[in-house]
């Protein structure tokens, strides 16, 4: 018997469920359901238990949890299947593993604690236990590799406007896929994807937000910044990541995966990019312009010092004025 399973169950309604009905359901003794419930209360759920009349949840620990997170979303594919998880090294590569035994688009893992978190080009992303937010979301698609590209920024999108919405807070994204406040970073995203020549067999995005933090290390001090520091909040995490994954289910579903013309007018007004110079890497070498605008693909749209416009997809860019 899984634990998650009485969650379900008692999550479901606000009055007491015997533990007679718990076992029936379950297919288990009253003894497995006893020990379940004390298993439950232990990770910080307040479950009531009256004689005659059953068990009640009362309150659910603040901590990310999968009982929680279902309880606010109204997603019907994101999040079809959810799990969060006490503890990983990765939550793309754990959902990586699940892909490839079947797990049905929408699936979504997230844990109170990732410690080998991947970000772009190879970094590191670095997070206390229960005090952000680190998730992926698996797609199976029917759109070929090299439309993969409009994931990232729809992506970005949908959590930018979630944050906003949730929060309150001025957020803006830092091309591709970045989510900031002021001239700082606080959410990451990282896509990734498995394919053959021409279709694709699954994307994974992972993405983490810092949300209660108040420390970094050294190196990344300057850049980073949390829900918490912007605005003085603790925001219930479990409400944030459904408002997400509702986010994420509705920017999909509208644009088919594309950055349609409305798409991209939302994207480039709350680009931070846009507007300011950059410096990237063209052919092995440095270059500087200023960013005009967003492609229907993606790419940055940089007009040089020479007039011409370049279209810069991949590798790192460099904005004035942030981290």
């Amino acid at each position: 018997m899984n634990n998650q399973t009485i969650l379900d169950i008692l999550t479901q309604t606000s009055e007491y469920v015997s533990g007679q009905a718990l076992a029936g359901t379950l297919g288990v003794s009253r003894q497995a359901v006893w020990k379940g419930i004390r298993a439950l209360r232990e990770q910080g759920y307040a479950i009531e238990s009256v004689p005659n009349r059953g068990y009640r949840l009362r309150m659910m620990p603040d901590c990310l949890n999968a009982a929680a997170v279902r309880s606010f979303l109204a997603a019907a594919v994101i999040g079809c299947e959810l799990e969060v998880l006490e503890s990983v090294g990765s939550t793309n590569d754990y959902l990586k593993a699940l892909a490839a035994k079947g797990a049905k688009s929408g699936a979504v893992v997230a844990a109170r604690e990732q410690v080998s978190g991947k970000g772009r080009l190879g970094r590191t992303w670095q997070s206390k236990k229960d005090e952000n937010i680190a998730f992926s979301v698996l797609l199976r698609p029917h759109i070929a590799p090299t439309e993969v590209a409009c994931v990232t920024p729809l992506t970005g999108l949908a959590v930018c406007k979630a944050l906003r919405a949730f929060t309150g807070l001025d957020c803006q994204i830092k091309w591709p896929n970045d989510v900031i406040a002021g001239r700082k970073k606080l959410c990451g995203i990282l896509t990734e994807m498995s394919a053959e020549f021409d279709a694709v067999e699954y994307i994974i995005i992972g993405i983490g937000i810092n949300v209660n933090q108040t420390d970094f290390p050294t190196e990344i001090a300057e850049k980073a910044t949390s829900l918490l520091l912007e605005t003085g909040t603790r925001f219930d995490k479990n409400k944030l990541l459904a408002c997400i994954l509702q986010q994420m289910e509705e920017e999909f579903l509208r644009n088919n995966l594309e950055l349609t013309p409305q798409a991209l007018g939302e994207y480039t007004s709350l680009c931070a990019t846009v507007g300011r110079e950059v410096g990237f890497s063209r052919g092995g070498k440095p270059c500087t312009g200023t960013a005009e605008g967003v492609a229907p693909t993606g790419a940055l749209l940089v007009r040089l010092p020479d007039g011409a416009v370049a279209a810069v997809s991949s590798g790192e860019v460099t904005a004035q004025g942030i981290y």
